[in-house]
């Protein structure tokens, strides 16, 4: 089955090319096109897309208070925010609500793409440079409130290296359907939202260093 995608942004040009570069790659499927923050999350309620790509700035909600609605809501939909560039301040506050990644708006078509799939594999999509900036930003609020346990922090590592749903699946030994309910589980033991955030805990925790991402 295609990868299910919500498209978000509220330039109706943009939603269009974002819709023909998707459109080009059978994998992908749009399955609505949302034109503001309320309008995206009550569409992903109804489609129950595997991705949702969400603009950050847009009227009536913002991104990334959807991003939060939706991750808070819908924890088996993945976002990826769409950016100016990677030094976007926004996306801090993005990755804090439960993005698992982002893209810049100036992407080649096939990095866009190469996104949608990260995220809807479940890869986190952080580089050491950017995961580093995250870190001096969100500063205190990368706490962690409950002791890890050993599969904890195999999960956190693997999370940081770039692995898919599918990648730990295998290397565990387990389902990825058990691979998503022990991801879930320690996203509620750390009190974040999402995969990046959870990835930059434990760097802030000393638990991952940044050679350990892909």
């Amino acid at each position: 089955m295609p990868i299910r995608v919500l498209v978000a942004d509220d330039h109706r040009i943009v939603r269009q090319g974002l819709r023909t570069f998707l459109g080009l790659d059978p994998e992908l499927e749009v399955v609505g096109e949302a034109t503001n923050g309320a309008e995206a999350v009550r569409m992903a309620h109804e489609s129950l897309p595997d991705v949702v790509l969400m603009d950050v700035a847009m009227p009536i909600l913002d991104g990334v208070a959807a991003t939060g609605t939706i991750r808070n809501e819908l924890p088996d939909t993945e976002v990826a925010v769409l950016v100016g560039t990677t030094d976007d301040p926004d996306v801090a506050a993005a990755i804090e609500a439960g993005a698992i990644g982002f893209v810049a708006k100036d992407s080649p078509a096939e990095d866009l793409r190469g996104a949608v799939k990260d995220a809807a594999a479940g890869r986190v999509q952080l580089t050491p440079p950017i995961a580093a900036r995250l870190l001096r930003e969100l500063g205190t609020l990368l706490q962690r409130s409950e002791p890890l346990t050993g599969r904890d922090v195999e999960l956190l590592r693997r999370l940081a290296g770039g692995h898919s749903n599918a990648e730990m699946a295998r290397d565990l030994g387990i389902t990825e359907r058990s691979v998503g309910t022990l991801v879930k589980a320690l996203l509620a033991k750390l009190g974040v939202s999402g995969r990046a955030m959870a990835v930059l805990c434990a760097m802030h925790a000393g638990l991952i260093a940044a050679d350990q991402m892909r």
